[in-house]
């Protein structure tokens, strides 16, 4: 039996090379190895002030590029969080059996909500609950996951244990997965920073819908040092940004990299690696485009999981409002 993994991305913003390299990318490499669930997790990005035009709009490219990428609705099951209610249904049922105290320790929370004081939002604080039950809601096994969200996945399982304990034996306590090369790509202008979809600077990350003359102009002005040798250093965060996301495109060894730009400069490394990353991104623009000109194919994908899903949904659910005195 395949083991079944969920993963899901906000859609708050164009998807970037580090969603790819982190993610995306390992999703199409294991999609035959794992029964797969891949969510647009659309009610995570209402926990702050949004445009509704927008939202949907991101929705609509991001299902398209999950696609382009190289998600096979055949091999998975892919759709929008929201379309299915249950979601937000077991996470008010969690948020009933969840401390206090242990939402309050989410470190997101605390850099997300810093200087907001009391225009926080109780969805901004409750959200690991609604992230519970996606993941809970569908008996996941694996999640993977970034260094920055494995805390998220330790407490699904926390609140999968409490509620196993309360209730009686529900739920399968899922395990992060931890990717090592390029698992966090950082921003181009500042790579003490993860690359972020929701950045207002231009030189920060790069879509993967950027065109190449644009991917040339933000590598070409990407964070280095004054150093010289190109060398993998972590206490070189910029030099080795750079590097690591080469070593993820390229698939060699650092040893062969660093060999391969000895006595070279800066200017070299940033040209070889924007010649990758246009080649890597060319084709799933390209079948973007074509995705997107027939808009009813990304509907019919969308309720094709939707159908899929429903019997794990209902016989999850049946048994959590049974146990909780519900029906």
């Amino acid at each position: 039996m395949k083991k079944r993994a969920f993963s899901g991305i906000k859609p708050s913003g164009s998807l970037h090379l580090g969603n790819y390299l982190g993610a995306i990318r390992h999703w199409v490499a294991d999609q035959h190895k794992y029964e797969n669930i891949f969510c647009v997790v659309d009610q995570h990005a209402i926990t702050v002030e949004y445009e509704p035009a927008v939202l949907r709009q991101n929705i609509r490219e991001l299902v398209g590029l999950y696609l382009a990428c190289g998600l096979d609705p055949e091999q998975c099951s892919l759709f929008v969080q929201s379309h299915i209610p249950e979601h937000t249904e077991l996470a008010w049922l969690f948020s009933c059996i969840t401390p206090m105290g242990w939402l309050g320790r989410m470190t997101q929370f605390k850099e997300k909500s810093e200087g907001l004081r009391e225009q926080v939002s109780a969805g901004l604080f409750t959200y690991p609950a609604l992230m519970a039950a996606d993941i809970l809601l569908y008996q996941t096994q694996e999640v993977p996951v970034g260094e920055d969200q494995k805390q998220h996945v330790e407490l699904a399982r926390d609140i999968a244990q409490r509620f196993n304990h309360l209730f009686g034996e529900t739920f399968v306590l899922p395990e992060p997965v931890i990717r090592t090369v390029a698992a966090r790509v950082m921003g181009l202008d500042d790579p003490t920073k993860k690359m972020s979809k929701s950045s207002a600077s231009d030189n920060h990350g790069i879509g993967l819908l950027d065109p190449p003359a644009l991917i040339r102009k933000k590598l070409s002005r990407a964070t280095t040092d004054s150093q010289r040798d190109i060398v993998f250093n972590r206490e070189r965060p910029g030099v080795y940004n750079l590097l690591s996301i080469y070593q993820a495109l390229s698939g060699q060894s650092q040893e062969e990299i660093e060999a391969h730009f000895a006595g070279k400069g800066y200017a070299q490394l940033k040209g070889d690696l924007a010649d990758l990353v246009v080649a890597a991104l060319e084709p799933i623009q390209e079948r973007y485009r074509q995705l997107t000109s027939a808009p009813e194919h990304i509907d019919q994908v969308l309720a094709q999981g939707v159908v899929r899903l429903r019997p794990l949904v209902d016989a999850t659910m049946t048994c959590v409002r049974y146990v909780m005195g519900l029906r």
